[in-house]
């Protein structure tokens, strides 16, 4: 996606983020869960900087995932994730 020139306000802010949470339970209902918490941290960004008027304006079944259920599982207090294995080494011996 190509980089936009002006940041979002107001109405636009709060679909993008509606877009985000939703995008990112998708990814949590097909397990993948690394892309889940790229994307919830998104949303978490653009949410933090909503006033209170523009958080009420999106659904609570989102913010309750967003806020709550979803930092059961990706809170600071869980285990990071693992890093990605590296290569099985070429130089092992041949039978």
């Amino acid at each position: 996606m190509a980089k936009q020139e002006q940041p979002l306000t107001g109405a636009a802010l709060v679909k993008e983020v509606c877009r985000r949470i939703r995008v990112a339970r998708s990814y949590w209902d097909a397990h993948n869960n690394a892309a889940c918490r790229g994307e919830r941290d998104r949303a978490l960004a653009l949410y933090n900087t909503l006033t209170k008027e523009q958080k009420d304006q999106i659904p609570q079944q989102l913010r309750v995932w967003l806020r709550y259920r979803s930092e059961k599982y990706f809170g600071e207090h869980r285990t990071p994730p693992k890093a990605k294995r590296k290569a099985k080494d070429s130089s092992r011996r041949e039978r």
